[in-house]
């Protein structure tokens, strides 16, 4: 009877934490209907814009920018409607060198002390059910240049009560661009003119 009793409660003890697990459950999902029309700032904590480019033919290199910030207006009934302006700092580039970092803020590529931003406003959206072709005005070191991002809506619903619960969106985004179109010529053709550009970014409605 006392081994009974035991076993009992060990199971108990198993069964608290997974109920409790299961009452848990992600902010976020990628559920459409989460989706409330208003404006919404940039999450920068939650946004990066990750790059790729191969290095001399052996290898790919990547990178990132981080803690961009920006505004999003958004209706789902209107969704063709939305616009978003986005600023990127470029002193926030990151690698895992600290001499290709340094260089990369220099002169020969995004010359970070004559040109410390970034930016992207949109011009077009077209919607294609949870997917987007969004147009926009890409300006990096002074040049604006058209660019076409592909947007895929990646969930919404209410942050957690600690972080203040406010109602967020996220979006993936792909596009590429040529840095010769911007000024940024250096090592080519040993480091590759076309850049495929990443993001990922959540919005927090004010």
């Amino acid at each position: 009877m006392r081994s009974m009793f035991i076993a009992a409660a060990c199971l108990a003890g198993i069964a608290i934490p997974v109920v409790a697990q299961q009452a848990m459950q992600v902010p976020g999902a990628r559920d459409a209907t989460r989706v409330k029309a208003g404006s919404y700032k940039l999450d920068s904590n939650h946004a990066q814009v990750a790059w790729r480019v191969n290095h001399l033919g052996f290898n790919d290199y990547f990178g990132l920018f981080g803690s961009p910030t920006g505004t999003l207006t958004l209706d789902p009934a209107k969704p063709a409607a939305a616009s978003v302006s986005i600023e990127l700092p470029i002193a926030m580039i990151g690698t895992s060198n600290e001499k290709l970092t340094a260089h990369l803020l220099g002169a020969d590529f995004f010359d970070a002390a004559k040109f410390p931003t970034a930016t992207f406003k949109s011009t077009n959206v077209k919607v294609a059910g949870e997917t987007a072709k969004v147009t926009g005005d890409l300006t990096i070191k002074g040049v604006t240049k058209s660019v076409v991002l592909d947007v895929a809506f990646s969930g919404a619903g209410a942050g957690p009560p600690q972080a203040g619960g406010k109602d967020t969106v996220g979006f993936h985004a792909e596009t590429k661009i040529k840095r010769s179109d911007f000024g940024i010529s250096y090592g080519i053709p040993f480091v590759p003119d076309e850049v495929p550009l990443q993001i990922s970014a959540a919005f927090e409605r004010q």
